[in-house]
């Protein structure tokens, strides 16, 4: 609902996109951006409890559970130490686990992220996938890591100059002809059991 459709619709269960409240769509989807940035003074706790926002209002006051569902985000992502750092003394990796914290103290049914690994150590990096992915959630992410997208997605949609060129496994769709085709590189496609596979680039 950020941008209208140039033409189409866009549902949410059933229902046009732009004909719900932004509240409604808020209690449903969770959006982390890939860098977003905030002028507030607020401290890293507030941060993430802005994601509780669409859930809170005369009726519904801010409650314990709150500050329960609160607390489980920031333990989540590793981030309970920061809880009362300011904002902008925080690194981009410390900001962007803290977004990843709000976005699932929404508690949405779908989660939308754009490069969610951006400027996370890798460490974080397979945590937080690891950690999105244990979410009873629907999830759609841009992921530009070949690899994470085979270790953590069920599907792997292809792009290739604005245009779907693959959909499926990411067993399946992951081939050297592909990948060689859209991304210009060669690798080695290394295949265990199941529906593993490994992604090694070649020189």
């Amino acid at each position: 609902g950020i941008r209208k459709p140039g033409q189409g619709e866009v549902a949410l269960d059933g229902k046009a996109i732009q004909s719900l409240s932004r509240r409604d769509v808020a209690r449903s989807i969770a959006f982390v951006e890939q860098q977003a940035e905030t002028q507030e003074r607020i401290d890293a706790r507030q941060a993430v409890e802005l994601g509780r926002t669409p859930h809170i209002g005369a009726l519904s006051p801010w409650s314990a559970q709150d500050d329960a569902i609160v607390d489980q985000a920031l333990r989540d992502v590793d981030a309970g130490h920061l809880a009362k750092r300011m904002w902008h003394t925080l690194s981009g990796g410390e900001r962007q686990r803290l977004h990843i914290a709000r976005a699932l103290a929404q508690k949405p049914n779908i989660l939308l992220l754009d490069e969610p690994t951006n400027h996370l150590d890798i460490g974080h990096q397979i945590a937080l996938l690891h950690l999105v992915r244990k979410q009873r959630l629907t999830v759609a992410a841009a992921l530009h890591d070949l690899n994470h997208a085979a270790m953590f997605c069920d599907r792997v949609a292809v792009m290739k100059g604005g245009e779907l060129v693959a959909l499926g496994p990411p067993s399946s769709i992951f081939t050297a002809g592909l990948i060689g085709d859209v991304f210009g590189v060669e690798v080695l496609v290394e295949r265990g059991e199941g529906d593993i596979c490994h992604i090694r680039y070649q020189p």
